[in-house]
């Protein structure tokens, strides 16, 4: 697959998940959309300033280390392997 057909599906995906109701998505679910999405978009984590007193920020950033091994591309796939896993759950 080509980097266009990539970045193109993976647009694509973000955009389905966008329009969903966010509470109709397991937390899980959500975290793992928001790691692989940061990991394709920003690649590695580096000066990201979170707050250590925010559970929810550690949590967002506990995702987001555990997935940072991934290349952009790789979290691109994964991004969209997930929606597809999701939408057709949903169907």
């Amino acid at each position: 697959m080509s980097c266009k057909d990539l970045d193109n599906q993976f647009k694509e995906a973000f955009e389905l998940v966008s329009n969903m109701e966010q509470d109709s998505l397991p937390q899980d679910i959500m975290l793992r959309l928001y790691a692989y999405y940061k990991q394709a978009a920003f690649g590695n984590i580096s000066a990201v300033k979170y707050s250590a007193h925010d559970v929810i920020d550690g949590f967002k950033l506990n995702a987001w280390m555990q997935v940072s091994h991934l290349s952009a591309d790789e979290a691109k796939q994964a991004y969209i392997d997930l929606v597809k896993e999701i939408t057709h759950e949903n169907e």
